[in-house]
């Protein structure tokens, strides 16, 4: 029986309050991507992701959103400022201003409205939630996550993907499972058609967690992630 070791994080720490690992490449990163998990998971679920872009020669942070994991407090008002400041280390951490957001389902949702300020280069949204849709499960307790209500739904209330979405334009990727029972593929459409230039690619079949570790995909998003990259950043 042979045995692997796989390599670990370059770097594991908390910067107020938010615990994070940073995956580097062998040589200088042509960009960072900022990886944002999606409602009630954690880091470690998207290290797969991150080992993948690690070996394609891309930065990663991964990080725990508040509420979740080993971050502190509640997820809350910050919500998208948090996304903003994890981009900010990832500059920081590499010299490199290229910085792009992956989020799946409430992640997915996170990275489309925080894409401004973090002057993200790329997004990649996968099954991304809906402000409504998150809104109707915060009224309901769905999510098991700590969660501020009022704060949350202040960003909520806010911020809206569809116009988020409108400013990045061919700077976004939408991945979608047909079958996703939690969120609709048909949200992705309308997602689509507001980014002029986007890409969507809907997958037949499959559920709501099966596009993020799908290894074909994975290789989809890094190849477009380096190509947007290059370009300038999202601004408002």
């Amino acid at each position: 029986m042979r045995s692997v070791k796989v390599e670990p994080p370059a770097e594991m720490g908390m910067t107020d309050g938010l615990s994070f690992a940073l995956f580097l490449p062998a040589s200088a990163p042509l960009a960072t991507v900022v990886v944002v998990h999606g409602a009630g998971s954690c880091k470690e679920s998207h290290f797969d992701f991150a080992r993948a872009c690690r070996a394609d020669g891309l930065a990663v942070v991964c990080f725990d959103m508040r509420g979740h994991g080993e971050s502190e407090g509640a997820l809350d008002e910050r919500a998208v400022s948090d996304v903003a400041a994890m981009a900010a280390l990832a500059r920081d951490r590499t010299g490199v201003d290229a910085v792009a957001l992956r989020g799946s389902s409430m992640g997915g949702y996170l990275a489309l409205v925080a894409a401004a300020d973090a002057r993200a280069a790329a997004v990649v949204a996968i099954c991304p939630a809906s402000a409504a849709g998150m809104a109707r499960g915060l009224r309901s307790g769905r999510f098991e996550f700590r969660a501020d209500l009022e704060g949350l739904g202040s960003v909520l209330a806010s911020h809206d993907e569809l116009r988020a979405a409108e400013a990045l334009g061919g700077a976004l990727l939408l991945l979608h499972a047909e079958g996703d029972e939690i969120v609709g593929v048909e949200h992705s459409r309308e997602l689509h058609v507001a980014a002029a230039g986007s890409r969507l690619v809907a997958v037949p079949g499959g559920h709501h967690r099966s596009v993020q570790h799908d290894a074909e995909l994975q290789a989809l998003s890094i190849r477009f992630i380096r190509t947007a990259g290059t370009v300038p950043p999202v601004r408002d």
